[in-house]
């Protein structure tokens, strides 16, 4: 027990957990301390095995666009890479062709 002194950090100033880039705390989801489940996407074509996504099916594509006008990630709407691909290019597509307003309207 000879050297009993607290070490401090070379900045001097108290660090927040997580604030160095170090692991963080868990978070709590709720009350009683639970962790916040979020439930795997499954992609809506592969379910109901469609291949093709035609750029005449307005109703369709205006699910995977966003009221600003913008293509909706696929994190967002849980398609899976190869359709969101083929969904894209359906939507610039059918805005080409004027089915889809390119932005929206203000």
């Amino acid at each position: 027990m000879a050297d009993e002194r607290p070490q401090s950090s070379s900045s001097g100033a108290p660090s927040a957990p997580g604030a160095s880039g170090g692991p963080r705390p868990p978070r709590s989801g709720g009350p009683g301390g639970r962790k916040f489940f979020r439930r795997k996407k499954v992609c809506k074509f592969c379910v109901e095995k469609i291949d093709a996504i035609p750029y005449r099916d307005v109703r369709l594509l205006q699910g995977f666009v966003a009221e600003s006008g913008k293509i909706v990630p696929r994190r967002l709407t849980g398609v899976c890479t190869t359709h969101q691909r083929r969904v894209t290019r359906a939507i610039k597509q059918a805005r080409n062709i004027a089915l889809l307003p390119f932005a929206a309207r203000h």
